[in-house]
């Protein structure tokens, strides 16, 4: 066998260790259902989405901003994945899992394409598929845009190692269509041409600093910056537009945290204390958490020494740049392909999370990789050591990444374990609280949502959760002032003007309640759940035909809604009869 076919068998049993370890870590997930935090609403209770693959559905795909996002992409995932499992949760990870790992595979033959190192590449590529930091972006089924625009980012990156190393101008398009591709799943990926540049220094080297020292300017490293700085302009633009959409998105539904609420002073220190945080993280990932609230005090001592270690890792790289330059590119990329997420423009209000890592972490592992073995070859230990530590890392991070997997099997695992490793999470409480009340534990539901009012009294999602679950477990005069409270904190909160309407109707006042779900449609007409409760109300009150025309507008929005079909059907038998109460029924 000559020295090319091992080499070639080599990489194959290194993507195939790769691919066997990645699929170990998430096999468990595969038998997970869905969460609740965000895959109620992108998912179960979104018809645009359970609908499946519809010419309306991919207009609203490209047209929407709901739930704050323009990822268009994404949403279409979402759709396929209802068409092919219906709504089977581990179809849906099965996907997150498969995008997972077509990344970690690319990622693998970008680096040995770019660098010829097997061993080191194959060793970034590990952390990247088993990190337990990683998780949260691939058992989360909402997470599918990480993954998604993760694999564009990947695939963009290696069309970009063929294009630099053969320039032309279907390779460079091929750089721009993945990219294009990439924003419209997720626009965490406005970064990326700024880690074309870094490429290009290392380990493409594209660029040489020393060129101005031995040739003179007309060959300088800056007029060559110039060129490659030009060359990526195209780049920078579509990313300049797909930032400007994203922001309009997420401000639009009010995601973006105002300037009074956070100062920015306040919101600069903690972006420099989670960048030290998530180096910690990457590090010793322990004690991990689906929410991490906002402290209402940012620690001024921890922000003044995560910034002198910062600037000092800086100028250190830096200093070291010539001689050691995958230490500039490395740091650079961590650095700044968290600039979007670091939170300097507040999105929600987490101070930090552990999906934010998933692309930026590679930059250190390269560091990590690169620097272990420059390290042991000046020690000298001979070979085996040097592949029994990196061997041994591997393994250690697959086990806590499985391990952190395992949080994962339900809602109420999950965020008990958040509440675990978190203080004062009222996010926690508050997703834990409608986990409770759907798996029917009433009570227990009832006191997460208080805790989670306890600590912060002005959330309004936590009072019209706690009205839904007194609601169910029979207190409807509690539940309305649940829902009187959620919306004097948010008086155009249109589930809770919903909510409000049915239990007044449920307490004999019809009229009330009608006028409260008609402003809960007001404020979001494409509600079928409201519009089988008003078609409900009107039945009560013997308006037919004002309840038919609202049933019938809720199958049109979601024609799978088993509450409006079911109502639609009992009324059309029982019109000559005088109607009962659907409430009563259940089936709203």
């Amino acid at each position: 066998m000559s020295i090319e076919e091992k080499r070639k068998f080599f990489l194959f049993f290194l993507v195939g260790l790769i691919s066997t370890l990645t699929i170990v870590v998430y096999a468990e997930s595969l038998k997970y259902g869905f969460i609740h935090l965000d895959d109620y609403e992108y998912i179960l209770d979104n018809p645009n989405v359970t609908n499946g693959l519809t010419v309306n559905g991919f207009k609203w795909a490209f047209t929407t901003f709901y739930a704050c996002n323009w990822h268009p992409l994404t949403w279409l995932s979402h759709m396929l994945d209802c068409r092919l499992f219906g709504l089977d949760a581990g179809g849906h990870h099965l996907t997150n899992l498969i995008i997972h790992l077509a990344s970690t595979i690319i990622l693998f033959l970008v680096l040995n394409r770019a660098t010829g190192s097997l061993i080191r590449s194959a060793f970034v590529s590990i952390v990247f598929g088993v990190h337990p930091l990683h998780v949260e972006s691939v058992a989360w089924i909402s997470e599918r845009k990480d993954v998604l625009s993760a694999f564009f980012w990947m695939c963009s990156i290696l069309a970009y190692v063929h294009y630099a190393q053969r320039p032309g101008r279907i390779r460079y398009s091929l750089v721009a269509l993945f990219l294009v591709m990439g924003l419209m799943s997720k626009q965490m990926l406005v970064t990326l041409p700024f880690v074309l540049l870094l490429m290009d220094y290392w380990p493409l080297r594209r660029i040489d600093f020393s060129t101005e020292l031995k040739k003179g300017a007309d060959d300088s490293w800056s007029h060559t910056l110039r060129m490659l700085i030009l060359e990526k302009v195209p780049l920078f633009a579509l990313c300049a537009a797909a930032a400007a959409v994203a922001f309009i998105a997420q401000h639009s539904g009010g995601a973006t945290a105002s300037f009074d609420a956070i100062p920015f002073q306040t919101r600069l220190q903690n972006a420099l204390i989670s960048y030290v945080v998530y180096i910690f993280k990457a590090f010793w990932p322990v004690n991990l958490g689906v929410y991490y609230p906002y402290p209402e005090i940012v620690s001024l001592w921890k922000a003044a020494g995560s910034t002198l270690l910062i600037f000092a890792v800086t100028a250190a790289v830096i200093f070291k740049a010539r001689k050691v330059p995958y230490l500039p590119m490395g740091w650079f990329w961590y650095l700044g392909t968290l600039v979007p997420v670091i939170g300097l423009v507040q999105i929600g209000a987490q101070a930090h999370a552990d999906r934010y890592t998933y692309i930026p972490l590679t930059g250190l592992a390269i560091i990590l990789a690169w620097g272990g073995a420059d390290l042991v070859s000046r020690l000298k230990p001979g070979r085996i050591l040097p592949l029994l530590a990196a061997s041994v890392a591997a393994l250690a991070l697959s086990i806590a990444g499985s391990s952190q997997v395992s949080y994962w099997k339900d809602s109420i695992t999950l965020f008990e374990r958040t509440i675990a490793v978190t203080k004062n999470n009222w996010m926690a409480h508050n997703s834990l609280g409608s986990a409770l009340k759907d798996a029917g534990r009433l009570d227990e539901s009832i006191r997460s949502y208080h805790e989670s009012i306890r600590i912060k009294p002005y959330f309004q999602e936590a009072h019209n959760n706690l009205g839904v679950a007194l609601t169910a477990a029979g207190k409807k005069q509690e539940a309305a002032e649940s829902f009187r409270t959620a919306l004097r904190l948010k008086p155009d909160y249109a589930e809770a003007h919903d909510n409000l309407g049915v239990v007044l109707a449920q307490m004999g006042g019809l009229t009330e309640g009608l006028e409260h779900i008609k402003r809960s449609l007001e404020i979001n007409p494409d509600n079928a759940k409201a519009h089988n409760n008003m078609g409900n109300v009107f039945s009560m009150m013997g308006e037919k035909n004002d309840a038919i025309r609202h049933y019938s507008e809720a199958l049109r929005i979601n024609p799978a809604h088993k509450g409006a079909r079911k109502n639609l059907d009992l009324l059309m038998q029982r019109s000559q009869r005088q109607p009962g109460s659907p409430f009563r029924r259940g089936a709203n």
